[in-house]
């Protein structure tokens, strides 16, 4: 595929993200029209979500990452048939693993993961379903996370942007073992580790009642 025909996403400095040959773009309620290059709002204030409208300007929106707390390490969990491995801090807390397999992903046990708790193809499943690519996985014959090949948006209700399918990240830090094949991108203006999803929405309380 030619570059100037490669899904991408550039986040302006200060500004929206650049969105470039992603014409899979939808919400909860569906399908949003796409364009060959589209800005969308990060910075939460936008009056016509998820669409930028210039009001990061007048916020005074800083796109600088702020995040100090949380290493950038990969945890290597390894079970007997499968590895799970974990990047804390690209975790957007959206509770998929915790909520959906709690005795394999175990809050505030020690260690919090236990590869051997499950089958393998549950397990498989949840991790595929991590919206922000901290959990990714390998098996015991050598086969790793496969990756998607169709660039995807989808606008998470009061939540990220969902991307999947692999879209160039421009001028991203890629953290250690993190899933490239997707990854939550921080719309509501809050997060400290910009330009990726820290969970933060739920703190502010952030709420957009179109998408």
């Amino acid at each position: 595929m030619s570059e100037d025909k490669r899904a991408s996403i550039s986040p302006a400095a200060n500004g929206p993200y650049i969105v470039k040959n992603i014409t899979n773009f939808s919400n909860k309620k569906g399908s949003i029209d796409s364009e060959p290059t589209m800005a969308l709002c990060r910075c939460g204030q936008s009056a016509n979500k998820p669409f930028c409208d210039g009001a990061h300007i007048g916020a005074g929106f800083s796109s600088e990452n702020n995040e100090t707390l949380l290493e950038n390490k990969c945890d290597e969990y390894s079970g007997l048939k499968i590895t799970i491995y974990d990047n804390r801090s690209i975790c957007a807390h959206a509770g998929v693993c915790t909520d959906n397999l709690a005795i394999v992903f175990r809050m505030k046990q020690e260690p919090w993961i236990d590869p051997d708790a499950a089958e393998v193809e549950n397990i498989i499943d949840v991790i595929k379903r991590c919206p922000s690519g901290a959990l990714s996985y390998k098996l015991s014959t050598g086969e790793k996370m496969s990756q998607q090949e169709n660039a995807k948006v989808f606008v998470a209700p009061n939540g990220p942007y969902v991307v999947c399918g692999c879209p160039d990240l421009q001028d991203a830090n890629w953290r250690e073992g993190a899933s490239e094949q997707q990854y939550t991108l921080c719309r509501c203006g809050a997060s400290k580790n910009k330009p990726y999803c820290d969970g933060s929405h739920w703190g502010v309380e952030f709420t957009d009642n179109e998408n």
